[in-house]
Formats: structure tokens, C-alpha cells, sequence
């Protein structure tokens, strides 16, 4: 069995422990995620595992002719060759392998070295390269690059025409086609649409070796690995189970500590209140410098960033009529022959959440653009509500974000008044902490400028939010933060994104778009997934009542040969839609509701029932007291007593039986 060990490994940087005594042990079938805050260090500790930095101390072993692939974060580009030369790289493992088979062979056949010993290393060489799966690579790397999103027809491109997230994308499928006996992922889902990310979760949960990953996609992880590592402050701890059983197991395990921390944080936002207000006047300086040393001794508390509370409201969206938007007849092309929007017809109501699905290419950021003002070049009628007041973000919002001004202070002077005192808090959500919060503008990455974007956004006083790709650059705890804003939200919500668990927690309604068509979905994306499912079954079959769907296009089917569906108001025409083939979301909500009502009133009866029964028992030992059962008539009433409890237990049972099997 293949693996790769750590025993007692330390690392440190300057003064600060890395890595204190870490072991950790990955053989094959390991599925594991590393998590831990920002800065924790996770990957280092995947540089170390890969061999790639050498630890302080401690042994890092390694099973002899294991095989560990690796990825990092970014970084890697490629050139020279084509998208398939270059996926065929990713076997020079086995180019290798046969290399020395042939050699092996020639050796044989001169007569040279131990016959008996050759034989046996050609014959485990013969198998190994068997099991590499090395001779259907060009199946298998057609299978990788289509599967994380490459056409057919990207094969032959030249790899420096691909961009920086393509170009990961390439690393990652050349890590996957290694087959490797460990696999190790640092945040490989950062560039992958949602379909991509399905398809290697699909990947990850059939993948043979041992595998691990850090990702901040909370959905992702849940689906596909069975233990967590938490590194925290230099020490590593193991939990088993998926990511949310992690997140619960680890809230009640740091119960007395978050209680400990939220008062200490408390006492030191009412200590720097203080400081602010009154630490320049002659009367109170003397105390403000005396809490400033409080503050600086104070021994802080730490705890994992993904247990902090932190919560913020929206400034008050103003007032707008229940028609948001509306579009008419929508059509977008860039090429002049086939439109990537055609026909689109779209009506938003005031508080919906719509999430715009699709592939890289259907026309999603093209949408929220026109929807936002960016995009005037197209044809058809837009048409804003009484009162609509946009904010759009997107990840160029970061290139206007330039100065020699803090975070902090640029900040600031946008902000309401109500909010100032929050934007430390705010800041510290979107993974600004400490003295992050001085860094100049200038200074900062395309992602922090991306951050930065998303909150000075948040900070503005609008009732339709227009948000491509929110939760780019956020980590799973910033995701939560923005997540719970967008839902206590008080206006209307459109947004792009690729995190699956992001999506099923807003989204309220789906429009889904493919090239040159388009379909409407009332209902959450649990819903929307169920019915797009139900359709594949169908061979891409069935129409379905709830979905508005956009005209056909002049221009050749999609990808797929789909062919577009027409409304209930097209059916004249000549097409067939069917009202029984599928529930709408209305119907299915109502038998979920009905379902989880029946589900507690079982519940109810089944503790009554108990109730009862021990109330039985307790009548049934006080039968057995001398002072009663010597009293007649104490005798008589504690048996009418028993009798009548009896009686309704048999009462409740039958309701319950009756209950139970409606539920099924």
C-alpha cells in the first residue's frame, strides 16, 4: 500500500512555529481536507508532504515507488507545445517504465546481468505500467481535458494561448492523468466552473490512490472526503467525518473558548472605543494611554477564523416597485452570425434572488452586464422598475481600486456613518485582519482588490445587487459572512457563481442559460439540479410546464444538440408540452412541507407515547408501596389511574401507527 508519513515534522518561519510536532499519515484511499485560516500555513505543510520544502525536524517517510502528484495554488503556465503534447507529459512516468523494460530486454537478450532478478524486474515493471492504466492515456487524457471544460478543438491550440486560469486548469488535468498513488490539491477548484467542479468531484470519488486537498468550496468537500485536518496555531488534529460534521464537532469542542473570546473581544472593542474618542483630550489622555497598555499586554485569544460570529447588515435598500426588470426580446452577439443571447425574455420581482446558470460561454457575465448598464450594444428592451438602484460588481471592479490611501481609510470615506464602527469587523470577514487594514492601495493583489470591490459595493445604499462571481478570492468563513448579508438583504439579487453550496443557499429562482437559449426555473437550485436531472434520464426528452424558454436561434444547435423548448404560450405552434410530467416547485414545495409536518407530528405522538408509558411504570412500582396496596381505596384510584393511562396509550399508538404509514 502506497503512502506517504510524517512523524513529529516541525517547521518554522523566523519566530514563528509553522509546524509544531505534526504527524500525519496519507496512504491509499485517503480522502482528506486540509483546513485552517488564512496564513495557517496549509500550504506549506503540502510543500513539505510533496517533498518540495524540507522540515526543521522530525522524519517524513515515503512507501518506495509510491508516486505523489502535486498542485499548487497558481503560478504555472505553459508553452511550446499543444494543449494534447502537453497532456501527454503527464505520462513520462510511463515513457519512462518502458524505457527500462526495453532496456531490461536487451540486457536478456545479450545474456548480460542476473537472468532470474531481470526477469522479475521486467515482469513487475510490465504489470505496473499495466496498472498505471499507461497504455489507454490517449483516452484517458481526452476523457480529463473534456471533463475540466477544453473542447476538442482546444487540442491542437498552442498552450500559451490559453489564460492563467486555463493554465491551471492544464496542471490540474496533468496531475489527474499521472494516476498517482497521492494526489495533493492545493485549492484546485479556485479556476473551475460548476460543471468542471462536478465532474471532478465525480473524479475524486472513484479516484483509487489517497488524496489531499485544501479547497474553501464547502459543498465540494462535503462530497468528497471522509476526514478533515485542522491546522491551527502550528498543530495539526484529525476529525473524521465530512467538513460540516467537522464544522459541528469542532463548534461544541470550542464552546468555553468562543464564549472566553467573544468577551475578550467585547472588552477590547470597548477599550479602542475609548481610545478613539477620547484619547486626544487633555482630560481623558491619561486613561486612554493607560487602556492603550491594557490593550497592548493583554494576551489575545485565538480561535479558527470559521468560528468567528461576525455578522453585518446591508445599509436600508431604498424603496422600489414590485417589477424590478424587465427584458424584452434580448439579443447579444459578438461575432455578427450567432447570438450568445437571442430573443431573451426575463421579468425580476422586487426581493427574488435569481441565479444565472450556465456554461463558460452561454452568456452569463454578458447578462449581468446589460442588466447593469456596462453593455448598451445589443437589441431588444430594457426596462428598469420605479426606483431601481443598481450596484454591480465584477471581478474588474478591482483595476479603478489604485492610491496611496490605506484600506482603511478608502473605505471610510465611503461608508454610511452607521457603519464605520463595523468596518474593522467587516474588513476582518473579507480577510483583512490586523494591520492588513494599512496596507496601501497600490500595494495590494488582483484578489485583495477584488475584495476590496465586493465590500465597498456592500457599503452602498442600492436595491438591486447585479454580482458576478462573488465569492472568487473568499474563504469558506467569508463565504458565510456574505452569504448571511446577501439573504437578510432587503432588495433584489442576480449573481453568477461557481459555488455550488453558495448557490443552493441564495438562489430562489434559476434562469438557465446555453447558447442562444435559454429556460427559467421557479424554484431553489436543489430544484432546478432535480429537474434538469429528470430530463437527462429522459434522453433530454419531456417539457416542462414551469420552464420559459427562448426562442430558437438562426444559428447551429449547441454543444449538445439541444433543441429549445417552447412555453405553454408556443404550444400552437405545434409543440408538445406535457402538465404531468414533472411536479412544479410550487407542488413539490407544498409536499415537502406536508412531509416535514407529518414528520414532527410523529415525532410528537412517539414522545407522548414515552411520556405516557413511563408515567405507567411509575403508577404500576407505587402498586408495589405497602401504604397502597394495603389502602383499598388508595389500591382502587392508583388502578383507575393505571387503566386510563393504558387507554391512551393505546389511543396515541393508533394515531401513531396511522401517521407512520402515511409517512411511509
Amino acid at each position: 500500500m502506497a503512502f506517504v508519513q510524517f512523524s513529529q515534522v516541525s517547521l518554522a518561519f523566523g519566530d514563528r512555529d509553522i509546524l509544531k510536532n505534526v504527524t500525519i499519515n496519507l496512504q491509499t484511499g485517503s480522502k482528506v481536507a486540509l483546513t485552517g485560516a488564512n496564513g495557517a500555513g496549509k500550504s506549506t505543510l503540502i510543500k513539505v508532504l510533496a517533498g518540495l520544502v524540507p522540515p526543521d525536524s522530525g522524519n517524513r517517510a515515503v512507501q518506495k515507488g509510491s508516486r505523489i502528484a502535486y498542485l499548487p495554488q497558481s503560478g504555472l503556465t505553459h508553452h511550446g507545445c499543444t494543449l494534447r503534447e502537453e497532456a501527454d507529459k503527464a505520462f513520462e512516468f510511463g515513457y519512462e517504465m518502458q524505457r527500462r523494460i526495453d532496456e531490461i530486454g536487451e540486457q536478456l537478450e545479450k545474456g548480460e546481468g542476473n537472468t532470474d532478478a531481470l526477469v522479475i524486474q521486467q515482469s513487475e515493471l510490465i504489470q505496473a505500467l499495466e496498472d498505471s492504466g499507461w497504455h489507454r492515456r490517449d483516452a484517458m487524457a481526452e476523457s480529463v481535458l473534456l471533463g475540466l471544460g477544453f473542447s476538442r478543438a482546444d487540442f491542437e491550440r498552442n498552450t500559451e494561448e490559453f489564460s492563467g486560469g486555463w493554465q491551471m486548469r492544464i496542471a490540474l488535468a496533468k496531475a489527474l492523468m499521472q494516476g498517482p498513488d497521492i494526489l495533493l490539491l492545493d485549492e484546485p477548484t479556485n479556476y473551475l466552473d460548476i460543471e468542471a467542479r462536478s465532474w471532478l468531484e465525480q473524479f475524486l470519488q472513484n479516484f483509487r490512490g489517497g488524496f489531499l486537498l485544501v479547497s474553501h468550496d464547502r459543498y465540494f468537500l462535503d462530497v468528497t472526503i471522509n476526514e478533515v485536518y485542522e491546522l491551527f496555531n502550528g498543530d495539526l488534529k484529525r476529525y473524521p467525518g465530512n467538513f460540516s460534521h467537522y464544522e459541528k464537532v469542532r463548534e461544541v469542542e470550542l464552546k468555553t473558548l468562543i464564549a472566553a473570546y467573544e468577551q475578550q473581544q467585547e472588552e477590547i472593542n470597548k477599550l479602542e472605543d475609548f481610545i478613539r474618542r477620547f484619547g486626544y483630550k487633555a482630560t481623558k489622555a491619561a486613561q486612554a494611554q493607560e487602556y492603550q497598555k491594557k490593550l497592548e499586554k493583554m494576551e489575545r485569544i485565538e480561535i479558527p477564523e470559521s468560528l468567528k460570529k461576525i455578522h453585518f447588515s446591508f445599509p436600508p435598500a431604498p424603496h422600489s416597485g414590485r417589477l424590478v426588470m424587465r427584458l424584452n426580446n434580448i439579443c447579444k452577439t459578438y461575432d455578427g452570425s450567432f447570438n450568445v443571447l437571442n430573443n431573451l425574455e426575463l421579468t425580476l420581482e422586487n426581493g427574488e434572488r435569481l441565479v444565472v446558470a450556465g456554461r463558460n460561454g452561454a452568456g452569463k457575465s454578458t447578462l449581468l452586464r446589460i442588466i447593469a448598464g456596462q453593455d448598451s450594444a445589443f437589441t431588444g428592451e430594457m426596462l428598469p422598475g420605479a426606483g431601481v438602484q443598481i450596484g454591480y460588481f465584477s471581478q474588474d471592479n478591482a483595476e479603478t481600486i489604485r492610491g496611496k490611501e490605506t484600506i482603511l481609510d478608502y473605505l471610510e470615506a465611503r461608508a454610511p456613518l452607521e457603519l464605520i464602527p463595523k468596518l474593522r469587523d467587516m474588513l476582518g470577514a473579507f480577510l483583512f485582519r490586523g494591520d492588513d487594514v494599512y496596507k496601501s492601495l497600490d500595494v495590494l493583489s488582483g484578489g485583495e482588490k477584488s475584495r476590496i470591490a465586493l465590500l465597498q459595493l456592500l457599503l452602498s445604499p442600492v436595491n438591486l445587487l447585479v454580482l458576478d462571481e462573488p465569492t472568487n478570492h473568499l474563504d469558506i468563513h467569508s463565504k458565510d459572512v456574505l452569504l448571511s448579508a446577501l439573504r437578510d438583504f432587503g432588495g433584489t439579487v442576480i449573481f453568477v457563481s461557481h459555488d455550488r453550496g453558495f448557490i443552493e443557499q441564495l438562489a430562489t429562482r434559476v434562469l438557465e442559460l446555453k447558447p442562444g437559449q435559454f429556460k427559467n426555473y421557479p424554484g431553489n437550485y436543489e430544484f432546478y439540479m432535480e429537474q434538469v436531472e429528470k430530463l437527462e434520464n429522459q434522453g433530454g426528452g419531456g417539457s416542462l410546464l414551469l420552464a420559459s424558454v427562448g426562442k430558437p436561434s438562426s444559428a447551429p444547435p449547441s454543444p449538445k444538440g439541444d433543441t429549445p423548448l417552447k412555453s405553454p404560450a408556443e404550444s400552437s405552434e405545434g409543440a408538445s408540452v406535457s402538465v404531468h410530467t414533472q411536479l412544479t416547485w410550487e407542488e413539490q414545495k407544498a409536499l415537502d412541507a406536508a412531509k416535514r409536518k407529518l414528520e414532527k407530528e410523529v415525532a410528537r405522538l412517539e414522545a407522548k407515547i414515552t411520556e405516557l408509558e413511563e408515567k405507567k411504570s411509575a403508577l404500576e412500582n407505587k402498586m408495589a408501596d405497602p401504604a397502597v396496596y394495603s389502602n383499598g381505596e388508595k389500591a382502587k384510584a392508583v388502578q383507575r389511574e393505571i387503566e386510563a393511562l393504558a387507554a391512551e396509550i393505546d389511543e396515541t399508538t393508533a394515531v401513531w401507527e396511522e401517521a407512520a404509514e402515511k409517512l411511509g
